[in-house]
């Protein structure tokens, strides 16, 4: 699934992406002349992810990228979610 706000929703993007066999969850603009089928419980689930990132931009350390080496970026990164995760 690919779930996106408002903005990419284009013709040309949703057939792109349903080519490459990739379900599209992408509300229409208040501008479309037809309404899009979308689903709007997957859309408002989005939200979690979003707020996740948020909050791991939040760690200075994750926001910066101080580590070169991707496993202890990766590890940084894991630390960050499960602290935050029993906050």
């Amino acid at each position: 699934w690919l779930v996106a706000d408002r903005g990419y929703d284009a013709d040309w993007l949703r057939e792109a992406i349903e080519d490459k066999g990739i379900k599209v969850c992408i509300p229409g603009r208040s501008s479309r002349k037809k309404t899009v089928k979308y689903d709007k419980r997957r859309y408002k689930r989005r939200n979690r992810i979003e707020i996740m990132f948020g909050r791991l931009k939040d760690r200075r350390r994750v926001a910066t990228r101080y580590d070169r080496c991707p496993e202890t970026f990766f590890s940084a990164i894991a630390l960050a979610a499960t602290v935050l995760f029993w906050l």
